[in-house]
């Protein structure tokens, strides 16, 4: 469920005058939070036609950033808070944004799931599933943000 209050997580700013969908929604860091407001962004984004043709991609983008901001991120912290935010151009596609209020990480650290040693790891494959699935992925403010864009 999305949450108002207080976050250390700033809004999101975008150009508003292009975009046809604009989300900006704090998420508590539970897991049971991750499919109501995934299932809530997903309709506003088939009903403003963002992602078409691609909405498996951006749900499951959601999903797995999602979980990986209440799992690694903020370690399911009932304190803390994930923000998400989601913009529309339709020449650009669409844009997601997830903050969370962890300690962040280098992404260049996370081993790859091709190499052979981490081939059969539990662990891993998230930020390569997030990069395949997504047309651009980055990361800033020290591993706490993650950028999506698609389309």
């Amino acid at each position: 469920m999305s949450v108002e209050g207080e976050s250390k997580l700033p809004p999101c700013e975008f150009q508003a005058d292009k975009l046809i969908l604009q989300v900006d929604e704090l998420v508590n860091s539970e897991i049971n939070a991750i499919s109501p407001v995934v299932d809530r962004l997903m309709l506003l984004i088939k009903e403003s036609a963002c992602a078409l043709a691609h909405e498996f991609e951006v749900e499951t983008a959601l999903r797995e950033s999602l979980a990986n901001a209440v799992l690694h991120g903020n370690q399911q912290d009932p304190r803390k808070k994930i923000r998400i935010c989601c913009a529309c151009q339709a020449d650009r596609g669409i844009l997601i944004i997830v903050k969370d209020e962890g300690e962040g990480f280098d992404p260049a650290k996370v081993p790859s799931p091709l190499v052979a040693e981490n081939l059969h790891s539990d662990h891993g494959r998230g930020i390569y599933m997030l990069n395949m699935l997504m047309d651009e992925v980055h990361f800033e403010r020290g591993g706490t943000e993650i950028h999506m864009r698609k389309g």
